[in-house]
């Protein structure tokens, strides 16, 4: 992704705890699985894609007990940890092998990204995701996904 702006992590672990371990630790360090993007944000950006990867109208979405449920201190300034819901992880595992394509060429049109990424780049990205998402469920007890932002 060239976008520029902040810098998102995302990634799976098993619970709440351990992720706030590894936001505190580094995540490559925890041994956790990474994917690191520039300007994809989990709340408007992904949320939409959420919205429509489930079906679900992006105001329910984010009323979903665990969308973007803030884990780090909200007096932290240039770094927070977030949760995704396990919603989201389901609908990008049961997205394939169809792929991404339509959802990128829809997602790339909403307003929070100009215009200006292009929906192959989006899709290649699902697509990313969705490998972090399919790691997390194949697990004996599914791990959930997580967002790590800084400025």
């Amino acid at each position: 992704m060239r976008r520029m702006g902040n810098l998102y992590d995302y990634f799976g672990a098993p619970d709440d705890p351990t992720a706030l371990a590894a936001f505190g630790q580094g995540i490559e360090e925890a041994g956790l699985p990474l994917l690191p993007v520039k300007g994809i944000d989990p709340y408007v950006q992904l949320g939409q894609a959420e919205s429509m990867l489930t079906g679900t109208p992006y105001e329910d979405v984010t009323s979903l007990p665990r969308f973007n449920r803030l884990l780090s201190s909200p007096e932290d300034e240039s770094r927070w940890l977030v949760t995704l819901t396990d919603e989201l992880r389901d609908a990008l595992a049961a997205a394939r092998p169809g792929g991404f394509a339509g959802v990128a060429a829809t997602w790339s049109h909403i307003e929070e990204f100009g215009g200006d990424v292009p929906p192959d780049e989006l899709a290649d990205f699902l697509s990313r995701l969705a490998d972090l998402a399919e790691e997390a469920r194949a697990r004996p007890e599914p791990h959930r996904l997580y967002c790590l932002m800084s400025l």
